[in-house]
């Protein structure tokens, strides 16, 4: 016997939404050459200067839409954000584009 739900001694059946004609969209045919083919070149690098706060725009979102405690998600949240701006900082570091921090004397 089957797992699946009695449907009354019917069997569904998954249609597709038709168009016009009634025949079902064909799919775009890709050439080989399109997957291949040289792109435009790209613009020079511009040197990358890593933020003070990284989480600033996701704490200025408020807090996840989220049941329950929101609090432990805002903290996961911050944590990844921060974690991606480390790696995004030490992967321009690798990469050379790193910007030099300006140096401010508090007087």
């Amino acid at each position: 016997m089957s797992d699946a739900p009695s449907t009354n001694g019917r069997q569904s059946r998954n249609r597709r939404s038709s168009g016009r004609n009634g025949r079902g969209a064909q799919p775009r045919q890709l050439r080989p050459e399109d997957l291949w083919r040289t792109g435009l070149p790209l613009p020079d690098a511009e040197p990358i200067t890593p933020v003070d706060d990284p989480t600033a725009l996701v704490r200025s979102l408020g807090d996840p839409p989220l049941p329950g405690n929101r609090l432990p998600a805002s903290h996961y949240v911050a944590t990844v954000v921060e974690r991606a701006a480390v790696l995004a900082s030490a992967l321009a570091a690798s990469a050379g584009l790193l910007a030099e921090r300006e140096e401010t004397s508090a007087d």
